[in-house]
């Protein structure tokens, strides 16, 4: 027998953090997130609960638990698309189709009880955050904020009438790549007008802005765009202050104007893979020595934004590839082999084309489901 039971107290919230270690552990290419990192994530403190509502469940067989999930209603969502929808996330199941049937219809009836009549996932816990379920590329690690999952979570997601909403592609890139035959000089006539640079340390607090500027400008029509708070993004400010070289931040600029930004994260998964998600007591230690002294060999590409008044114009691709060769100079200095660009959502082919002319190549796709309540 199954039961659902909701995490109401601090000891059923340590379960739900920690459950993945019981599913995961024969999978070489899982990393242990960090247990505080995701205490705090499900804490008061987590910005995201300003603006919305959220209940997780435990599925238990006898006293073992054996699954988890969540959902959530963002009221910003539902402000800025005027639909009663909600969203799931952090599923996680043993190989039974009976517990994500009853995970699922917790998480709807929770839904349906506060008035949502479409359900989107999965959310982790939003749009801006960890999202999508892995359905292709299992043998291989999941790079800094993707997630990853077990191979029959898609198969048991779509018994329960979910269906493909959107696919978010992760692509691979090899830092030695070569510019396309005439982009180099068509990045020379462009710097007439355009300039790349890179994070300026002394003026932080006024580049994080320009950052966000150009995120809510050039995002704002794709599919399920939902711009970060102040506070959202003053978080994600701090992950950049502390663990991100300058150099792997670029601006772009017309004629002074900033009209492009491209932001890339050390991958820190390989500096905590072996920590098990403690952080006591020798954790912290290694992970600053090994960010000094055994820097990432990968790297990802988490946010790029091209102002609208240049998508899809020449100058638009010349600050694209500019602000790539840019990164790329300072991931070599820091010796970064390889590089994700992710994620790019599977219609947006004008970035795929830029992304394929240096060769890169498609090697996960994390999908996002729907169903109707």
């Amino acid at each position: 027998m199954i039961r659902i039971e909701p995490v109401k107290t601090r000891a059923d919230l340590g379960v739900f953090v920690r459950l993945p270690w019981r599913l995961y552990h024969s999978d070489a290419h899982w990393v242990p997130p960090l247990i505080l990192e995701r205490l705090h994530t499900f804490s008061d403190k987590n910005p995201f609960f300003k603006h919305a509502s959220w209940q997780c469940w435990l599925a238990y067989r006898g006293t073992e638990p054996v699954g988890r999930i969540s959902a959530q209603i963002d009221r910003l969502h539902v402000e800025r698309y005027g639909s009663q929808t909600g969203s799931f996330g952090l599923l996680e199941s043993e190989e039974d189709a009976q517990i994500f049937g009853a995970l699922l219809n917790t998480a709807e009836e929770w839904l349906c009880a506060q008035g949502i009549r479409k359900v989107e996932g999965p959310f982790n816990l939003s749009i801006n955050q960890e999202c999508g379920l892995l359905v292709e590329g299992f043998d291989t690690p999941p790079m800094v904020m993707m997630g990853h999952a077990l191979p029959y979570y898609g198969r048991f997601l779509e018994g329960q009438g979910y269906r493909q909403v959107q696919d978010l592609l992760a692509y691979h890139i090899d830092i030695h790549f070569k510019l396309p035959p005439g982009v180099t000089m068509f990045l020379n006539k462009a710097k007439s007008s355009m300039r790349i640079r890179p994070l300026r340390r002394a003026q932080f607090q006024e580049d994080l802005k320009v950052i966000k500027e150009i995120f809510e400008d050039a995002w704002s029509e794709n599919w399920g765009f939902l711009p970060f708070t102040n506070e959202e993004f003053s978080e994600m400010g701090q992950l950049l202050k502390y663990l991100v070289e300058d150099d792997f931040v670029q601006i772009a600029e017309i004629d002074g104007q900033a009209c492009a930004m491209l932001v890339a994260l050390p991958n820190i998964h390989e500096v905590i893979k072996d920590l098990n998600g403690r952080l006591w007591p020798w954790g912290w230690l290694k992970i600053l020595w090994r960010m000094k002294v055994s820097y990432p060999k990968t790297a990802r590409v988490a946010l790029m934004g091209v102002r609208k008044p240049f998508q899809s114009t020449p100058m638009g691709a010349a600050m694209a590839y500019g602000m790539i060769e840019a990164v790329r100079g300072g991931g070599l200095r820091k010796g970064i082999q390889a590089v994700e660009l992710s994620w790019i959502l599977e219609s947006n082919k004008r970035m795929s084309h830029i992304l394929e002319s240096l060769g890169a190549k498609p090697y996960k796709t994390y999908r996002l489901y729907q169903k109707a309540l």
